[in-house]
């Protein structure tokens, strides 16, 4: 699937149907945003779907995304939002465009 190179990790931005920004981090992105969708995902996004997948980066292990998380958390929304319509690198992690365009073409 999508997003699911079992040797990297993932954080990934979803947009909610309040227009609110929800980031974490997960090995397979496919599965994960599948999750939030259908209202098993985490307590925010349940109560702010739908949700929609905006921008993923690749990390090479769980510390990286981690700290990376943490990181993109405390930017201002102006800055998370020129990383994601930009589709720019975050830390020096490249964007996951086969992840983020193959699930907004609905290929799981």
């Amino acid at each position: 699937t999508l997003g699911s190179d079992v040797s990297m990790w993932y954080v990934y931005v979803l947009r909610c149907g309040d227009d609110s920004l929800y980031t974490g981090m997960t090995k397979d992105v496919a599965r994960r945003v599948h999750e939030h969708q259908s209202g098993r995902g985490a307590r925010y996004t349940r109560a702010h779907l739908p949700v929609r997948l905006v921008a993923a980066w690749r990390f090479p292990n769980r510390s990286a995304a981690s700290s990376a998380e943490v990181r993109f958390k405390r930017l201002a929304r102006y800055r998370k939002l020129g990383l994601v319509r930009g589709r720019l690198p975050f830390l020096d992690s490249p964007f996951a465009h086969a992840t983020v365009e193959g699930l907004e073409a609905g290929d799981r």
